[in-house]
Parts: C-alpha cells; sequence; structure tokens
C-alpha cells in the first residue's frame, strides 16, 4: 500500500511566540486538518504561505504572510520553491492527501500528478462552515 502524505495550509490564527508549527496555528480548522490528518496519513506537513513545507515539529515565530493577498507571480514563485520542498520530502508514489485552499493548490497539484502521485482533494469545492462540519464528522 501507497504511504500516504497529508499536506495541511497555514492559517492566518497564530502564537504570539514561536512554537512547533503543529502548535503555532490555533485556529479550528487547523485543528481539525491536524486531526485528519494523524488519523489518516503516514506523515503531514504544513504549506506556510512563508515557510513554504514545514515540518509539524519544526519551530517557527508567527507570521503575517498569506497567499490569499499573493499577486499570481508571488504565488508562482512560492509554489515552485514548495514544488522542490516535496520532492525531497514525498516517499516514491505516495498518495498525498491535500487539504488546503484553492490558492494552496492551484500550482502544486498538477506539479505532484506530473511526478506520479495520486493526489486526493477530499474538501474540494467545500466553503469554510460544511469544512468544518466534514472535519468534525471525519474525526469522530
Amino acid at each position: 500500500m501507497a504511504t500516504r502524505v497529508a499536506l495541511v495550509s497555514c492559517v492566518k490564527t497564530k502564537r504570539k511566540s514561536a512554537a512547533a508549527a503543529q502548535d503555532l496555528y490555533i485556529s479550528p480548522l487547523f485543528n481539525g486538518l491536524r486531526r485528519y490528518s494523524e488519523l489518516n496519513s503516514d506523515f503531514w506537513y504544513i504549506l506556510s504561505a512563508e515557510h513554504g513545507v514545514l515540518y509539524p515539529d519544526q519551530i517557527v515565530a508567527p507570521y503575517e504572510r498569506t497567499l490569499n493577498a499573493m499577486p499570481k507571480c508571488e504565488r508562482l514563485a512560492w509554489a515552485e520553491r514548495v514544488q522542490q520542498q516535496l520532492l525531497k520530502v514525498l516517499p516514491v508514489g505516495a498518495q498525498v492527501i491535500v487539504l488546503a485552499g484553492e490558492r494552496y493548490r492551484q500550482f502544486v497539484i498538477p506539479f505532484l500528478q506530473h511526478h506520479g502521485f495520486s493526489v486526493d482533494v477530499p474538501m474540494k469545492g467545500l466553503g469554510f462552515g460544511p469544512q468544518l462540519h466534514w472535519l468534525k464528522e471525519q474525526n469522530g
């Protein structure tokens, strides 16, 4: 069976001081994404607008950058950085579960598929409220 790897987007709400990335983001959405990833994947990483790919235990200071405010050229540069980071951490043939919004997925998913990874986006098309509801149902 293929290794399952989840990619979780960062969120705006963060602690006020440096912490492990898995603990830096403190919104109900992120908590649900983290729980889902821990239950349904072998490994998980955070897609950070500031840092690219973060290991959950990587210590990170709070920041205010978001892909939602970036022009397309900056999002492309971010995606290229993330693509190279993902090639270093993803096992060959991994099944990648993407738990991130459209701006985070836009240039990453086609790249992953081109490199032979299967990609699943279980919350594609769901708004904020439905995402929280879906995560609550999935996480028990």
